[in-house]
């Protein structure tokens, strides 16, 4: 530990979320630019291309080890980590425990809006209802409940989804070879619907499942809100410098544990296990957990070396400027992916190999960090931002009182 302080000063954001959302969203990129694939046989256990040789097959190792089910939990951690900031800010700001709660609860509502939008339009595999809906539940249950009380509930659920995942892993492995590891059409090719009508109505359908199962019923995503509240409750990521042990040691056992466990997952991918393809994937959401928390102690250790530094220019005040909007790059992600690469856009997605597909989201996510930039130098929040705010003010404006113009 340091014997110096480097916590935010009086209006000052703390400097680890932005930077931890900023780089996230290059995970999200990279973990779903493989759905907007199509034409060829995938695993049944992914997105990923069946049969891949040279730098498609490097790529998904790389990708199944450090980034598939890694991003999401991640993102779960810092919007949990962001629902306690958003409250104790109300608190703060004078709102009594009630008003500051139902403020919550309509943001996570407007959330939810904007996930069935997102979905209809341009991406089934939103996240943002399911985190919607896991914050209206938090902001309902969780939020007045003791330190303890959270703990408790993130260790029995973590141990049941512990307990889920070695079972299905040991149980898999028990069982007779099948030769289902790789399938054709085994998972749905939405990005290959034309035409654009029809593309709606098959991702519209998809959305309230992947909600209720991704943000409750998955038990990834709960648990990782619920660590994260107790992890703000302390100001963890606000004052890295004063818990550098923990961090050290949750990223080396996290991030360690995290691509070990993807081990099972690379051997299916690449047919050299053969198992029912249902075995490694809830263990892998496990890991991806584990992984989850040790990159955002990595990149709070980072972030307690560079305030130590005063360093907030460049790339660093660019990757927290788009953290700061990270709604709107997390949308713009789909505008650019979904016209680009699906058969009812251009159609690029039918002809790109993986390793290509991740060389346009690296340049989405560069385009998005750039644009974050330049709105942050205007000293303008970003839209997807300013319109959630908007709506929840006036969730908040008593009836009958005038709008401001």
């Amino acid at each position: 530990m340091t014997g110096h302080d480097h916590s935010p000063r009086p209006g000052e954001r703390a400097l680890a979320p932005d930077l931890a959302r900023g780089i996230m969203l290059l995970f999200i990129a990279l973990a779903n630019v493989s759905w907007y694939l199509y034409g060829a046989p995938t695993s049944a256990a992914s997105a990923h291309r069946a049969d891949a040789t040279g730098p498609d097959a490097l790529w998904q190792s790389v990708s199944i080890v450090a980034v598939d089910g890694r991003s999401y939990p991640l993102f779960a951690f810092l919007f949990g980590y962001g629902i306690w900031q958003a409250y104790t800010r109300r608190r703060t700001a004078g709102q009594d425990e009630a008003d500051a709660r139902r403020s919550l609860q309509s943001r996570h509502l407007w959330l939810l809006a904007f996930g069935a939008v997102h979905a209809a339009l341009l991406w089934q595999g939103d996240v943002l209802g399911a985190y919607g809906l896991i914050g209206l539940i938090v902001a309902g249950l969780f939020l007045r409940r003791s330190n303890r009380t959270l703990a408790v509930w993130a260790l029995v659920l973590g141990g049941l989804l512990g307990l889920l995942s070695v079972l299905a892993l040991v149980g898999g492995a028990a069982a007779p070879a099948t030769g289902d590891a790789v399938s054709e059409g085994a998972v749905p090719q939405f990005a290959a619907v034309t035409p654009y009508t029809d593309s709606v109505l098959t991702r519209i359908r998809m959305w309230p499942l992947l909600t209720v199962g991704q943000g409750v019923l998955g038990l990834v995503v709960p648990v990782a809100v619920l660590t994260a509240i107790l992890c703000a409750r302390h100001r963890i990521l606000e004052s890295p410098e004063r818990h550098r042990p923990l961090l050290s040691a949750v990223a080396v056992t996290g991030v360690t544990a995290g691509w070990l466990g993807a081990v099972p997952s690379v051997l299916v991918q690449h047919g050299v296990w053969d198992v029912p393809v249902w075995a490694p994937l809830m263990f892998n959401g496990l890991t991806g957990l584990f992984a989850a928390f040790g990159y955002v102690a990595l990149i709070a250790l980072l972030a307690a070396r560079l305030s130590a530094a005063r360093s907030r220019r460049g790339p660093v005040r660019a990757l927290s400027a788009l953290g700061r909007r990270s709604l709107s790059g997390y949308l713009l992600q789909s505008v650019f992916f979904a016209p680009l690469l699906c058969a009812w856009g251009l159609g690029l997605g039918g002809v790109l190999t993986q390793w290509q597909a991740v060389l346009v989201a690296v340049a989405v996510w560069l385009f998005t960090l750039v644009l974050a930039a330049v709105l942050d130098h205007a000293g303008r929040p970003g839209p997807a931002e300013r319109l959630l705010r908007a709506l929840v003010r006036r969730d908040r404006r008593p009836r009958g009182a005038p709008v401001a113009s």
